[in-house]
């Protein structure tokens, strides 16, 4: 009776250290299991991104806007039929451009909520991409990088945003948008494969 006893405890304490080492090997399956999924969902994110423009009903602006990450987010704008001059450039929160006035973008891109300013501003929207300028022909062909803003998924990512062309210049101060008027133009920033 003494032996088994004896032996009754050392077989418990054998079976708690098997499940102890089942448990450490499912932990360490599950870590593995995610650090794969996370470095998956890394190469699987879009590296290229693209924006149709739609004219506002009073607007004859048209183009298309290139997205290209590679360390910094690069945006090249080919757009026509603007005035000549300076007109605000955002990324608004809702990528839905299906009112004729485009407010159903809703507000600038801002995921940090900082305020309204120049790309220069570190504590602005991330959305606020500052001025594109159009030439005399009324066209602009403006390429720049941007920090702040990634085609990967995240707070940060513009992938289902819109990109806004405003009818007038955006003086990078005034809260909330720059006073840079009436949305003309409308894109929906689509990944690309």
């Amino acid at each position: 009776m003494k032996k088994l006893l004896l032996v009754a405890p050392v077989a418990l304490m054998f079976a708690g250290c098997g499940l102890f080492q089942k448990k450490t090997s499912d932990s360490t399956t599950s870590t593995t299991s995610e650090q794969t999924s996370s470095q998956d969902a890394a190469a699987l994110a879009p590296t290229r991104a693209q924006a149709v423009l739609k004219a506002s009903h009073d607007s004859k602006v048209k183009g298309i806007i290139h997205f290209t990450e590679d360390g910094n987010l690069k945006i090249e704008t080919m757009a026509e039929g603007l005035k000549p001059g300076p007109h605000g450039f955002h990324i608004h929160e809702v990528g839905d451009c299906s009112k004729g006035d485009f407010s159903s973008a809703g507000g600038h891109f801002n995921p940090t909520q900082g305020h309204h300013g120049s790309t220069d501003s570190k504590h602005r929207h991330a959305g606020d991409l500052g001025n594109l300028m159009a030439n005399g022909k009324g066209k602009a062909n403006v390429t720049m990088t941007v920090e702040g803003l990634t085609l990967k998924p995240g707070p940060n990512s513009i992938i289902g945003k819109a990109v806004i062309i405003h009818k007038d210049k955006d003086d990078l101060k005034s809260q909330p948008a720059g006073n840079s008027g009436p949305r003309i133009a409308c894109g929906v920033i689509e990944a690309v494969k």
